[in-house]
């Protein structure tokens, strides 16, 4: 894919889990409780004024047994995953009881409705490790932070992940043309913009332009420039529940909806051109970035003059280094027509984005510095 003749590996489909157990003698806590499983978008097996099935105890994601049905699960096996559901926030005896069945968290209605909601979903989307998440941001305008993104996007989908690339910068140009997806159909950020709370992360995957492991959520060629911060926190959200790789190309100013995304990103990549100039802007950036993002890198980005090497060039800025990037002539024939950045896998480009995403993937998101 993306210019190479290496076969990709076989993408890998978990199989849909079930849906949780609920386990109750209340009707009007079952009517609840099928209310937010509806709306979580998952079917539970009930089981209404009697034992459960030592079987659907076992295989259950989820199990949810209300206050007043404890008795009922009092034998059961000891099992990771279960919630009791109460109402009362005056009955001392809940947390007992909680305690008899082995239940991991005591929930009560209607304040912890959201926080079980998104458990379920978590549940019905088959949420396991979130997404390694990576922000890529330029010292200074032309920096080539853009390139170094989608060479990391690249880079991930041709060894076979799942991987998102995130256009979180609305004057940047659009990453779609960047990869060659400008033409490919699928949702993008306008289309996006009124999202609200829990956005469904396989709906999402689905939705946006793909080529093959890679999904894009860029911008059309409209006039919008504004994703708002609630729309960014969902989206990137959904993102990084479905696992893999998020590679977000990021602005240099820090507004709202930025901050947002610096929350939700594990590690960030300032790009600096080796100059004294660059230097001083990407100063400037890296002070507001880290506000938020505290695991921000340098990339140094050649040619290097004598005097302002790499590791120079981290210590002026004042934060550790990521590593280097030479000028790499391929890099322009690769924009000319020859594929994405990082789609040949040689070159400085491609080894660096190789090795870096090796360290990341390697610590869970936690790159040595």
């Amino acid at each position: 894919m993306f210019g190479s003749n290496t076969p990709e590996p076989p993408r890998v489909t978990a199989e849909r889990p079930g849906g949780p157990l609920i386990v109750t003698e209340d009707e009007r806590l079952l009517d609840d409780l099928l209310r937010l499983c509806a709306a979580a978008g998952s079917e539970p097996e009930v089981v209404f004024t009697a034992p459960p099935r030592a079987s659907s105890w076992d295989s259950a994601p989820l199990v949810l047994v209300g206050a007043e049905a404890t008795e009922r699960v009092r034998g059961a096996a000891r099992r990771k995953g279960v919630l009791l559901i109460g109402r009362d926030l005056d009955d001392s005896e809940v947390w007992r009881r909680a305690l008899d069945i082995g239940a991991d968290h005591v929930l009560l209605l209607p304040d912890a409705e959201t926080w079980l909601v998104d458990r379920i979903a978590d549940i019905a989307e088959g949420v396991g490790q979130p997404a390694l998440t990576i922000g890529v941001v330029g010292g200074r305008g032309g920096a080539g932070a853009s390139t170094l993104a989608c060479a990391l996007a690249v880079t991930a989908a041709r060894a076979g992940r799942r991987t998102m690339l995130v256009d979180g910068d609305p004057l940047g140009g659009g990453l779609d043309i960047l990869v060659g997806a400008e033409r490919t159909g699928g949702l993008r950020w306008p289309d996006l913009a009124d999202s609200r709370g829990r956005v469904n992360s396989g709906a999402l995957e689905e939705s946006l332009p793909r080529l093959e492991s890679l999904s894009v959520l860029s911008w059309d060629r409209g006039d919008s420039v504004l994703i708002p911060a609630q729309a960014m926190r969902s989206v990137l959200g959904a993102a990084r529940r479905r696992g893999g790789v998020v590679v977000v190309d990021l602005p240099r100013r820090v507004d709202e909806a930025v901050a947002e995304t610096l929350a939700q990103i594990d590690v960030g990549l300032l790009v600096v051109p080796a100059e004294l100039r660059a230097v001083a802007a990407a100063t400037r950036v890296a002070a507001a970035v880290s506000m938020v993002l505290k695991d921000l890198r340098v990339v140094a980005r050649g040619p290097f003059a004598a005097g302002l090497d790499d590791r120079e060039t981290a210590r002026l800025v004042g934060l550790p280094l990521a590593g280097e990037l030479p000028l790499e002539s391929r890099a322009v024939d690769a924009l000319s027509g020859g594929g994405p950045p990082g789609s040949s896998g040689r070159g400085p480009l491609a080894r660096f984005c190789t090795a870096f995403l090796a360290q990341a993937l390697a610590g869970g998101g936690s790159v040595p510095v």
